[in-house]
């Protein structure tokens, strides 16, 4: 597969990350024949430690389609960070603001060049308590529905053992294996031409998550709960437990509210 539009940038971030990639993590790479050689995509990967976007750029930089990531408009300031996620052409997502759309206009104009932009439809490390995707958001769906451009479901597994989801220091030993599979396009022909209602932008995306998590299954020789984690129903949950222990015990719910507020107080101190 040809490498293209790799440039100058990307290229020496490839050459100060890559040796200690190769260095802390075994590989076991498949599915790059699944990765266009030509024309705009989209990548939808799961997300499931802080070490993984790089371990699978790796991937996708060997495949010879770098990937353009959606990433946190912070890391664009000034310094030696700033100017490679410039010129590696990585997009910058401005939360909270009117500008919060611009991260998906510039996805799809990406697409519409040509380019891979790869998406954690996620959009955080999974909170599932056994590693398996959760539901997704739909900005992967409304990029790849827009411009129709092919869908490209990635499961990767190993970064997570290297460094745990949350944890501050790394497994180094014995050394890990990342694994990275990457399927074919999501058939996503029965939502075009309609109505891009959050409806079915949420049917497209449980159909990109599922395609993702079929790979995942697939790479640890197991079977993934019928129904994904949804942070939002857990939330939920988590008030009506918090409710109904104020039911049960007021005082001891009064005493833990005391106590949350004086931990609060100390640390604005």
């Amino acid at each position: 597969m040809p490498r293209r539009r790799i440039g100058f940038w990307y290229r020496l971030a490839a050459v100060i990350a890559k040796p200690p990639l190769v260095v802390l993590i075994k590989r076991d790479w498949r599915g790059m024949e699944n990765i266009p050689a030509e024309g705009g995509f989209i990548t939808a990967v799961n997300h499931n430690s802080h070490v993984d976007p790089f371990a699978y750029a790796h991937y996708q930089y060997n495949s010879g389609r770098v990937p353009r990531f959606l990433a946190k408009s912070g890391l664009f300031g000034k310094g030696f960070i700033g100017a490679v996620m410039r010129g590696t052409g990585q997009i910058p997502v401005y939360r909270e603001s009117t500008d919060a759309l611009s991260a998906f206009r510039a996805a799809i104009n990406a697409v519409e060049r040509g380019e891979c932009v790869a998406f954690y439809p996620e959009g955080t490390l999974t909170r599932d308590p056994n590693g398996w995707p959760m539901t997704g958001k739909t900005g992967a769906a409304r990029v790849a529905l827009q411009t129709r451009c092919p869908v490209i479901p990635v499961a990767q597994w190993g970064a997570n053992e290297l460094l745990p989801p949350y944890a501050k220091k790394p497994n180094l030993l014995p050394r890990k294996t990342h694994h990275v599979l990457a399927g074919p396009p999501v058939d996503l022909s029965r939502f075009y031409g309609r109505d891009m209602t959050p409806d079915l932008l949420k049917d497209a995306t449980e159909v990109i998550m599922a395609a993702i998590t079929r790979q995942l299954e697939e790479i640890r020789g197991e079977e993934a709960p019928k129904t994904p984690y949804d942070p939002k129903l857990e939330r939920i949950e988590q008030r009506r437990r918090t409710a109904r222990a104020v039911v049960d015990n007021p005082k001891q719910h009064s005493t833990v509210q005391r106590t949350q507020a004086h931990q609060e107080e100390g640390r604005g101190k």
